[in-house]
């Protein structure tokens, strides 16, 4: 049996995920890491939406800094390769206004950040993305504005950080939230990594 990796979202975990996450090989939490529990230093990396309010609010936050996770985390990655969202501002501006400050990049912030505490960082390649929306297209989404930052992390992991028989835990996922993502076709997208096993929803039991 290969490596476990555990990619725990931000959504409600149970048991069950806890159990898994003390098992993992790494465990991969997001941006302020809010449905980390006792377990919150089983952390190695902190992936974050380094573009835009998010980015911003997480650097000039002392809390973001302070949290056990990020604190314990090995790596930071920034999930928005700055060279592809400063290229999406244009059409942006046209189709989604009111998102004027969304390709504003706070990289160099988070870079600065890892430096300093001697971690690791890097930016997802712009071709992760890419793949991925291209295989998105395959279930014709409504437009949308870029993948969620779970599931190109998800496919960075599977292209660049495993091999053999590793496989990827899911925890905290819900698949909704922000209209600028396209759950439905993310969903869909999972399915078959799902029936071949690369990818494993830990799923709570339910009692009686």
């Amino acid at each position: 049996m290969g490596r476990l990796f555990m990619v725990v979202g931000n959504g409600e975990i149970g048991q069950r995920a806890r159990e898994a996450i003390a098992d993992a090989h790494a465990v991969v939490r997001f941006n302020d890491c809010r449905s980390a529990g006792e377990d919150a230093t089983r952390t190695d990396i902190v992936v974050v939406c380094n573009t835009g309010r998010p980015g911003k609010k997480m650097l000039e936050e002392p809390g973001w800094r302070a949290h056990p996770s990020v604190k314990a985390a090995e790596e930071i990655w920034c999930v928005r390769d700055p060279q592809k969202f400063a290229e999406m501002r244009a059409p942006l501006s046209v189709s989604h206004p009111e998102l004027d400050d969304f390709c504003d990049d706070y990289s160099e912030g988070f870079r600065a950040y890892a430096r300093g505490e001697g971690k690791g960082f890097r930016v997802v390649p712009r071709d992760v993305h890419e793949r991925l929306d291209e295989a998105l297209s395959a279930f014709s989404p409504a437009r949308y504005v870029t993948p969620s930052t779970g599931l190109v992390t998800i496919a960075d992991l599977i292209e660049n950080r495993m091999a053999g028989d590793d496989r990827i835990g899911l925890a905290g996922f819900s698949h909704q939230g922000w209209d600028g993502h396209p759950w439905d076709a993310e969903k869909r997208y999972l399915e078959p990594l799902e029936a071949k096993g690369l990818v494993t929803r830990i799923i709570e039991q339910k009692h009686a």
